[in-house]
């Protein structure tokens, strides 16, 4: 390998550490403001308005994941040094980017911001059909909810919004501006659940009733703060990088590599094989609200949204943004092999950081998750109230936290595969998550109706369809590295056998007697110093992988800070 693709592939790496970081800092301070937020409202927050208010959010989430979900897998995917001069020979890119590296870098950036562009589109022509269909089409106890019909107008609004800070957002993760993503996002955090919050309190304090509006209001002053603050904080990104935040024509000398002189056709061909992919993944992931608004009561749903939020902070704190520089890192590595004879470094250090991970999950989950029961009714009764702290509630939270390690484990798998796969695996993978939907559907209907088990039902469901996809994805990985001369086991990223042990013995003494340890303070104190030695034992069996964890992650973090400082 080349010195400038070790050069490449070490700031990739040093990268994803610092991006990880603040990618997790952006979801813990802003999961901070809503639960907070949430907190001060909860008490006097009906089942049934929050359940108008989820749906609510599933209606912004559509809009925004269909129109820009695609675009910035597609952007991520293709190596942006052959985006620029798709028409040249080897010898003529060599040379642009030895002596015209500024103007090879500018074209690159103009073309993904051109791109972003269409999502912007998208979401016009999508807030518009969906916002129509949805006012009318809404069940009766939705449409009767206060201030429904302004509360859809203003997320159509604050959705077109939001996409429109989407070429700065190219740009961003283009010049890895995370700090500047993260101060953004959680300012916009925080005004968003202070604009929700206050407006609930002072509507409280005046005894009106502002049903739905103020959720909407917060989604509005999110997009508001995100626009203003990327247009500040880039503001000199165009003159120091020469590009444009608008539109803008690339001078290229084949009129066919982009389309109206614009959007670079390869882009536009890939992101119409991801969008038909992430039409099928949003129906998988997104099933269980859709299913619980067109078959649950509202008050059904506020006591899901309860539990599912509870119960997925760590999902949305930790894994998620994992998940999100991973996939960058994978785009990055992949993307350099394929283009320079698939250097088998590249390859071996992917499947590093993916077994790092899946193994992290493991010992995380091993962790965490078999406590939860002990905890989580006091943490309901303290935190909701004695409305939300009922029978249901307690079970259903319960059963989510146990959910959450199939939704990691998918998450990195298919990051993974979002990054490797070629059009045609994109495609099969597009077929494949058909046949997920139906082991889904079938699952919630064995669940929710034979079984009669509510809620509940749809988590065992989530289950089902996150290992079936988990497997399908492990399976894409093993024969990825087969076909690439390097294998990947389970030995690879599996926990020591004794973890295994003694998670299963707390699993079960916390499942069957979670009230041995909730009784009074006495009991609180013996369940502290009983999940501390539970910790201890897991940290110590697996103590071989965490000191080289430790090891490879300071590192890395090493060079990402020699890298700047040389920057």
């Amino acid at each position: 390998m080349s010195k400038p693709d070790r050069l490449r592939t070490r700031r990739a790496l040093a990268s994803s550490v610092s991006g990880t970081t603040l990618l997790v800092m952006i979801q813990l301070v802003s999961r901070l403001f809503t639960f907070v937020a949430n907190q001060l409202v909860l008490r006097n927050l009906s089942p049934a308005t929050l359940g108008a208010a989820t749906q609510l959010e599933l209606f912004m989430v559509t809009i925004l994941y269909f129109s820009r979900e695609a675009i910035r897998l597609a952007i991520q995917r293709q190596p942006l040094d052959s985006l620029s001069f798709p028409d040249m020979s080897k010898q003529e890119k060599s040379r642009i980017a030895c002596d015209k590296k500024t103007d090879a870098q500018s074209m690159a950036t103009q073309s993904i911001v051109n791109m972003s562009y269409l999502s912007v589109g998208i979401g016009i022509a999508l807030s518009i059909l969906l916002g129509n269909s949805y006012i009318q089409m809404a069940a009766e106890q939705v449409a009767q909810t206060s201030f429904y019909r302004s509360s859809v107008a203003i997320v159509c609004l604050a959705s077109t919004l939001e996409l429109c800070t989407e070429p700065f957002f190219a740009v961003v993760h283009r010049y890895m501006l995370y700090t500047t993503r993260a101060t953004i996002e959680m300012a916009a955090a925080f005004v968003k659940s202070l604009t929700t919050c206050g407006l609930f309190i002072w509507a409280s304090w005046n005894g009106n009733n502002v049903g739905i509006l103020p959720f909407a209001l917060g989604h509005l002053s999110y997009a508001l703060v995100l626009l203003c603050g990327y247009s500040a904080a880039l503001s000199n990104a165009a003159s120091r990088w020469h590009f444009s935040f608008l539109p803008s024509r690339i001078g290229t000398r084949d009129k066919s590599v982009y389309v109206l002189g614009m959007f670079s056709s390869q882009l536009i061909s890939l992101s119409a094989n991801l969008f038909f992919q992430s039409v099928v993944k949003h129906l998988l992931t997104q099933g269980d609200a859709m299913m619980l608004a067109a078959m649950s009561s509202l008050e059904d749903q506020g006591i899901y949204f309860l539990a599912s939020n509870y119960g997925g902070l760590i999902a949305r704190i930790l894994f998620q943004p994992i998940e999100e520089s991973s996939r960058t890192l994978f785009s990055s590595l992949l993307g350099l092999s394929d283009s320079n004879g698939e250097e088998s470094s590249n390859i071996d250090a992917a499947k590093t950081h993916l077994t790092d991970v899946m193994k992290a999950y493991g010992v995380l989950s091993a962790l965490i998750f078999p406590l939860n029961p002990v905890i989580i009714k006091q943490i309901l009764r303290l935190m909701g109230g004695t409305e939300w702290a009922g029978f249901e509630v307690y079970h259903l939270l319960s059963l989510y936290c146990f959910y959450i390690p199939f939704l990691a484990f998918n998450g990195i798998t298919e990051a993974f595969v979002s990054s490797a796969a070629n059009v045609s695996e994109l495609r099969s993978q597009a077929g494949w998550m058909g046949v997920f939907s139906a082991c889904f559907a079938l699952a919630a209907y064995l669940f929710l109706r034979v079984g009669d088990l509510g809620a509940r039902g749809l988590v065992y469901a989530n289950m089902v369809n996150m290992t079936v996809r988990i497997l399908w994805s492990l399976n894409f990985i093993r024969k990825y590295m087969h076909n690439h001369d390097n294998d990947i086991t389970l030995t690879e990223f599996g926990l020591s056998p004794h973890t295994y042990i003694v998670g299963f013995l707390m699993t079960t003494i916390t499942i069957l007697g979670p009230e041995l340890f909730l009784d009074d303070f006495h009991g609180l104190i013996q369940a502290a110093g009983f999940c501390a030695s539970y910790a201890i034992l897991v940290l110590y069996f697996e103590r071989t992988y965490l000191r080289g964890l430790y090891n490879r992650v300071c590192q890395t973090w090493k060079q990402d800070t020699s890298h700047r400082k040389t920057k």
